[in-house]
Formats: C-alpha cells, structure tokens, sequence
C-alpha cells in the first residue's frame, strides 16, 4: 500500500487530508502536526462570556470551495453571519465613516465618491478623471497601488483605499500586484473604460444576501477544525512531532522525525510556512526562490469589557488607521457587535491590530503582554473615549508568519513548482505561502492537492 504524509494541520492539510480519505483509495494517509493542537492560524479561545478568535475570525462565503464543504461536515446548522454595519477609517485624530456603495474603500457612483468626508473637492475632481483616462501598458502583474493611483489619484487611494486594501492583503499597495489582489480591476477598466463604472457594472459579485458576506459558527471557528478531525477517518493524525528532513529514496521519500521515527512515503505534502518547507528540503537550488517569498508579523489583542457595546458608534462594525495618526493599531474590529454570538450578553468586546508594516511595530514587538495590552487600551481610550478596565484580554503573537504577496510572489511560486517537479516529484507545496491567503482559498487548495495525488495514485 503507497503512503501519503501530509505535513502540517493547518485548514489546508486537513482539508487535502478530508478530500484525500473522499477519494477512497487503498493509500495509506498521515498527517504530521508539531503542535499539540490543529488549526494552524484557527484557534479559537473561549474566556467567560466571550469567544474570541485568535488567528483568522472568519470565511467569505462566496468563496465556491467554501459551503460545499461546510454541508458535506453537517455543519450548515452551526453557521452564523456577520452583523452588518458601516466601517470607519481613523484619521486626522477622529472616526469618518467609509462612505456607502464602495468596495475596498474604491467608489461604485459618482454620487458615493462625493459623499467621501475622508477626501479633499480637489482629490474627488482628480478621481472623476477615471472616467477620462485610457489604459496605459499595465498588465495584472503590475502593482495595484500605481495602477489605482495612476486612474483614481493619489489623495483617494492614501486616505480612503489604501487603509482598506493594505488591510486585507497585509502589505503595502505599491509591492502588491493586481494579480495577487483584485485581477479584475484591469479587465473592469478595459471593458467599461472606468474602475467606478466596473464596479457599479458588478456590484452583485460582491454581495451576499443582505451584505452578510463572512461566516463562522456558534462556537467559533474551532468547530471547522474539530470536525474535519473527526471526518479524517483511517488516516493516521500525529500531533506534537516534527518532521526534520526529507530524504528522497528511489521513488519515495524517508522522512524523519524529531522523536527519532521514521516514515517512508510516496507522496508527500508541504502544507507548513514556506522557511519551514525550505529547512526540511535542505536543497539549494530551491533556495533562491524560496528567499523569494516573504512573511510579515501581527499581534492581535482581544479586550472585552464588563459594560454594553451599545457604547459604540451607532452601526459601527470597526475601524482602519491610516499612517501617522495617534494610535498605535492599524485596525480595531468591534468583534461583539460584528458578531452576535461573541458575546454572550452583549458585553463590549474589540480586537486591535498591530502589523509589522507598522512604523510603531519595533516598539511594540520588544513590548511584553502587560505592556501591549495599555498600548491597546490607550488606542481604545482615544478612538472610542472608553477607559473602563478590562474584564478579559487575550494577546496572540503571529511572527513571520504572515505570507506577503509581493510583486515577485506568482514569479517565485511558478519556479518552484517546475524545479519541484523535477528535484522532488510527488512532493507539493501547499499553503497559504503561495495560493491564497484566505480559508477559502487554502480549502480549494487542500482539494486541488487531493485530486493531485488521486490523478497520480491512479496513473
């Protein structure tokens, strides 16, 4: 019987593990994971009256690979939907609501670039010349940040989308490419000779019933993990072991244990950080492209409080900072209020972010947890006038590990896997270090991964 090591129990490795036992083939499936839990960057932790994510707290729904999986896991009855509401950008020391019919902070009408109290009548004259000017030799491996500059001005993209966009991809949009970002943005400017108008043409695309766009279930995002643990079948889950070197044999490979056990396989995936992948291979031809791909690092920091949120602006699900303000934060999620079943009386409940990209990250990373946790306090107290101790705090450290997907990203990625292919066949990358950063995407890559191996196993 062939075996197949899957490293890593990330949402990736499970979800190639789950659709590997689908395929009911006489292989032999183990799943390698160095810490006690699984999740990779899904955790989940429950403090009294609050449920608390501390890595990523929540799904876009329309991803397609998304509720195929979550109704095949019986799970549809656990679903909750986020709250909807209106998002803030801090700047100039105070709150300004992200005007309505936008995306990305990127206007969708004339009438919603005009309604924008975060830009200048100058600023909004500058972007109405997306109307009038034509495409000018970009290509989907340009940086976001010049193309939207170059048609939408730059007062637009610093103040309104740049907080929005370098949020989500965590990077700054000048290192970014529209490939790794918005891919369509070039096509909407080809097509309907204006970004504004391409959105308004596809504003659908981007809605879900009722806004609700993002799911998670009544006890947190944990509930995923659990159940694709318990669905794993006769695989084989090894927790708390690491792998420490990958030793091609033949046409298998002898992988080594800390604990010194060792385990041949025919098929192996690399389902961890791309260093992690790069220290195991211990090839040095791979290494030039694996220097290629870059992390960064977050500090999240849950504060719940024993007061009502309704202290919150009214219809308010969070906020983004834009450079140099008085806070510290780059974002502020107002976590009881955006969703319902984090707490459990309606208690206030915030979650801060603090990237790398920061320039107050050097400062806050030699910070302990004491020291971090007055840091977020005093961004609370300046941004919502809230000085109220708190009754729960949790501090998560994600240290360089991050993926950025920087202009060389798809470059790096596409040489990898040719050389891959040819120094270590049947061995594949996996992950979010180099396909798509989202749980959506990493769940349509542990598919992808799965009907790899079967194609191969059946061949």
């Amino acid at each position: 019987m062939k075996t197949a090591v899957i490293i890593g129990g990330g949402i990736t490795g499970l979800s190639a593990l789950y659709y590997l036992q689908k395929q009911q083939l006489n292989l032999q499936v183990i799943l390698v994971e160095q810490n006690e839990e699984l999740g990779g960057k899904i955790r989940t932790v429950r403090n009294d009256e609050f449920i608390m994510e501390a890595g990523a707290d929540s799904i876009v729904a329309r991803n397609e690979g998304v509720m195929p999986l979550i109704e095949e896991l019986d799970l549809l009855d656990e679903l909750v939907y986020n709250e909807t509401g209106t998002s803030y950008i801090y700047t100039d020391n105070m709150l300004h609501k992200v005007p309505k019919d936008t995306i990305f902070g990127i206007p969708t009408s004339v009438e919603s670039l005009f309604s924008s109290t975060l830009i200048s009548e100058k600023g909004k004259q500058e972007a109405m010349l997306d109307f009038e000017k034509t495409e000018n030799n970009f290509t989907i491996d340009s940086s976001v940040g010049s193309f939207l500059e170059y048609f939408l001005g730059e007062e637009i993209v610093e103040k309104q989308i740049s907080p929005i966009l370098s949020g989500v991809y965590s990077g700054k949009l000048d290192t970014l490419t529209m490939k790794s970002t918005l891919p369509y943005l070039l096509d909407y400017k080809n097509k309907y000779g204006s970004i504004i108008k391409g959105f308004s043409e596809n504003k659908k695309t981007f809605q879900s019933a009722g806004n609700k766009k993002f799911i998670s279930f009544k006890n947190g995002l944990s509930t995923l993990i659990d159940r694709l643990e318990e669905r794993s079948g006769n695989a084989r889950v090894l927790k708390g072991v690491r792998i420490t070197h990958i030793e091609k044999t033949g046409d298998a490979y002898e992988l080594s244990f800390d604990n010194d056990e060792n385990i041949q396989a025919d098929f192996v995936v690399l389902s961890t950080p791309h260093d992690a992948a790069q220290r195991m291979l211990k090839a040095p031809e791979l290494d030039a492209d694996f220097n290629d791909l870059t992390n960064s690092s977050l500090a999240s920091v849950y504060i719940g409080f024993d007061i009502s949120d309704d202290r919150l602006p009214a219809d308010g699900t969070g906020f983004i900072v834009t450079e140099g303000s008085d806070l510290m934060c780059d974002a502020c999620t107002w976590t009881s209020r955006k969703w319902a079943h984090t707490s459990q009386h309606h208690q206030l409940l915030v979650r801060l972010f603090y990237k790398s990209s920061n320039p107050n990250y050097e400062a806050l990373k030699q910070m302990n947890e004491e020291e971090l946790t007055k840091a977020a306090l005093s961004d609370i107290q300046n941004s919502l006038g809230i000085i109220e101790k708190p009754h729960s705090v949790n501090v998560t450290r994600w240290t360089d590990l991050m993926p950025n997907y920087h202009l060389k990203h798809s470059q790096a990625v596409s040489s990898l896997s040719q050389k891959m292919a040819d120094l270590f066949p049947n061995v594949l990358l996996a992950g979010c270090s180099y396909y798509g950063v989202g749980i959506g995407a990493c769940i349509t890559n542990g598919k992808n991964i799965a009907d790899t191996i079967a194609n191969s196993w059946k061949n």
